[in-house]
């Protein structure tokens, strides 16, 4: 039996090394497929240190901590207990034999035993946290994960860890009066003192030859399945953060990057110029980046990214982690046919040249035809709030993924919801997603107690001012939002605070344009307020949109347009703290006093990292009470109008924004609401939705009528305006 141990033991490992090798070259030659991706290996300081913080120090891991830290005691387990194995090969054909130099070192026996006993306590705890969330539905996490492969590595890790304690428990006893429980401090009572040493050499040689198999034969369904993520993340994930989009270690939010055509970001100016050939976005799988390839690779289907995701909470069939499961699978199954030679392509198997003709964005249900890879329901069901992005532990970028889809839908092949006509007609003739006039983005200073200076009327250019008032679409159009655009003016006025708006001047940033894939309305709205800009010499800007923010601050600098873009609620609390705005308690036994819940923006809070000044305003009024929602700060849940989303209609699922306003209701009602509550954002796409859930919840009788969705700048206004 010995004997049979070794062989066996030894064959599976050359079988093992032979297949890892070959898969990784597998690998490496379906992300080779993918486009340039520049920019991917600048700052490599700054790109070592995050890649170490990420994977040694777990910090994307840890945001679910008791999971964070209990994989992290199996991810050290899983790299320090690698010298084991090599002591695992000698024991084979000595029992007694230790690794040359370190022997049986106390302190490198301490660290095996005590990483060793950590890797079993945590494998341990991952496998009931699977056990007990599968089989939930959509509830779980884990819905649409590949059990089997996951329950599979998990007992993989066991089994490894076991023996690696059964053998120091065996070794303590084998070798006696040579060491002592000072050397084997937690294994040395696994086994009783009498048993017979003649019995634990072949013992040591056939457990070292079970963990041998055991991790041999992993390496062997890994080799055979270079789509198991679960796997193969413990190789791919180091270069996937490495090469992250942003080397200042920030998740993939904020900009959109440009459309690349040969590795170069394309210039619309020569748009006629291009081969007609040439694709606009993501119409096939070769057409994602190599890091897009290394994305898909990398997914551990660990389903954090599911977890968080708006559409999926309501029904939605999108799931980033499906997703990119779906392209992962796709890519894998078509690299055949992209790999051969083209006068060879017909050689390829059936399966693979079937896949071959799948296309990227087409229905899957179908009865006729070849059904696509991902449904236009999943790609289109995406608010882009970004909370798959910032789960993610291996740095996928699930958002420039699907919008890099939606680019080719819209521009190439003229596949989009029908709404978006409306929206695309308003901002290409008018400027603005409302289509309302032009004339009109002045008529919110109506009836306003002071003037508002206008760029080009009052002040000839931003150059003897403070700010420049970016006021918006929604701020100019919107009912709701002329509000918050009233108040925000007000306020900078009683402050003191020098401003002007560009009036007519200024027209749509071209968020919703760009979210929705077209790029080409996005270019014309943003080529002409970057010219406007420049030439009001435009230095410092002050928005109340949360997409407005994003796009000039991480957006504009694309263009050449540099400024600094902060956020009302930014501007506004360093008025506070400098005592320029100060807001009055209200009178005692007044029912101004309220519980206020904040609702955190995804282009305020994930996408640019603002979260304390909304607080810290609430914070400074007198007389309130700020009460949290269970989701909150990175956790916080979409208003469901990211994305062009505002104006799309949900046809599948429940609403977005009632999921949202429900949460804000029940947080109101276990704070003791007393009805003149309120919900308090600081985007008008936010504050319209969350108005439009809450205005159904009091038709039906289920919120008080007295209860409120304002923008922090109100609140604000209605404490420093009240009378002492």
């Amino acid at each position: 039996m010995k004997v049979a141990a070794i062989i066996v033991a030894l064959a599976v490992s050359v079988v093992g090394v032979v297949l890892f090798v070959r898969a990784v070259a597998s690998i490496v030659g379906v992300v080779k497929l993918g486009q340039p991706s520049p920019g991917r290996g600048d700052h490599p300081g700054k790109r070592w240190r995050h890649m170490l913080a990420e994977t040694l120090g777990h910090t994307r891991m840890l945001q679910w901590t008791k999971i964070g830290v209990a994989h992290w005691f199996v991810f050290i387990a899983f790299g320090a207990l690698f010298f084991t194995l090599i002591t695992a090969y000698g024991q084979l054909f000595d029992p007694r034999f230790a690794l040359p130099i370190i022997g049986h070192w106390p302190p490198y026996e301490w660290a095996s035993e005590i990483i060793a006993w950590a890797g079993l306590i945590s494998i341990v705890f991952l496998i009931i946290v699977r056990v007990l969330l599968t089989g939930r539905g959509r509830e779980s996490r884990f819905f649409g994960s590949r059990s089997w492969q996951g329950f599979y590595v998990e007992l993989t890790i066991l089994g490894i860890v076991l023996c690696i304690l059964a053998l120091h428990a065996m070794e303590y006893r084998l070798l006696g009066a040579e060491t002592s429980r000072l050397h084997f401090p937690l294994t040395w009572f696994l086994l009783p003192a009498g048993i017979n040493p003649a019995a634990l050499e072949p013992g040591i040689v056939i457990i070292a030859a079970i963990k041998i198999i055991i991790s041999m034969a992993w390496f062997i369904v890994i080799g055979l399945n270079t789509t198991m993520g679960i796997a193969w993340h413990r190789f791919t994930s180091w270069p996937n953060i490495w090469f992250k989009r942003e080397s200042s270690g920030k998740p993939a939010l904020g900009a959109l990057q440009p459309i690349m055509i040969d590795g170069k970001p394309l210039d619309f100016a020569e748009i006629e110029d291009l081969d007609e050939d040439t694709s606009l976005g993501v119409g096939k799988v070769e057409d994602f980046t190599w890091k897009g390839l290394l994305d898909f690779t990398s997914c551990t289907e660990c389903g954090r990214c599911q977890s968080q995701c708006p559409a999926w909470h309501t029904g939605k069939p999108l799931s980033p982690k499906l997703l990119i499961m779906d392209l992962r699978e796709h890519a894998y199954a078509k690299a055949p046919y992209l790999q051969a030679a083209e006068s060879a392509r017909a050689a390829v198997t059936e399966a693979t040249q079937a896949e071959a003709t799948r296309p990227l964005v087409g229905p899957i249900e179908i009865t006729d035809g070849v059904p696509g890879v991902i449904d236009p329901d999943v790609l289109w069901s995406c608010t882009t709030c970004g909370a798959c992005v910032q789960q993610c532990p291996v740095d996928i970028e699930h958002v420039d993924h699907i919008l890099d889809m939606r680019r080719f839908e819209v521009m190439m092949s003229a596949e989009f919801p029908t709404e978006l006509n409306g929206l695309f007609k308003g901002l290409e003739s008018k400027g603005n997603p409302w289509n309302m006039s032009p004339r009109g983005r002045m008529d919110w200073a109506k009836d306003l107690p002071f003037p508002v200076p206008v760029v080009g009327q009052d002040v000839e250019d931003l150059s003897d001012v403070e700010y420049l008032f970016w006021v918006g679409c929604a701020g100019a159009y919107e009912d709701r939002a002329k509000k918050t655009t009233r108040a925000v003016a007000e306020l900078l006025h009683i402050a003191g605070v020098r401003y002007a708006v560009l009036g007519n001047g200024e027209t749509c940033t071209g968020d919703p344009a760009r979210r929705a894939g077209n790029e080409f309305v996005y270019q014309q709205l943003a080529m002409q307020n970057a010219e406007t800009l420049q030439e009001a010499n435009a230095t410092k800007i002050v928005v109340t949109c949360a997409h407005c923010l994003n796009a000039l601050k991480n957006e504009y600098p694309q263009l050449g347009v540099n400024c600094e873009v902060v956020h009302h609620t930014q501007l506004l609390n360093r008025l506070v703290r400098d005592g320029r705005l100060t807001p009055v308690a209200p009178p005692e036994g007044s029912v101004a006093g309220r519980t206020i819940t904040y609702h955190d923006p995804c282009y305020l809070g994930r996408h640019n990292q603002i979260y304390d000044p909304p607080r810290d305003l609430l914070g400074s009024l007198p007389g309130v009470t700020v009460a949290e929602m269970p989701r909150t700060r990175e956790r916080s849940f979409c208003c469901g109008a990211g994305g062009a989303r505002m104006w799309m209609e949900e046809r599948i699922g429940t609403r977005i924004n009632n999921n949202r306003t429900d949460e804000a209701l029940r947080t109101l009602a276990a704070s003791g609401r007393n009805g003149h509550d309120a919900i308090a954002t600081g985007c008008p796409f936010c504050r319209v939705m969350l108005t439009d859930g809450l205005t159904e919840k009091q038709a039906a009788g289920a919120a008080p009528e007295t209860t409120e969705v304002l923008d922090v700048a109100q609140l604000l206004l209605e404490a420093v305006k009240r009378e002492t």
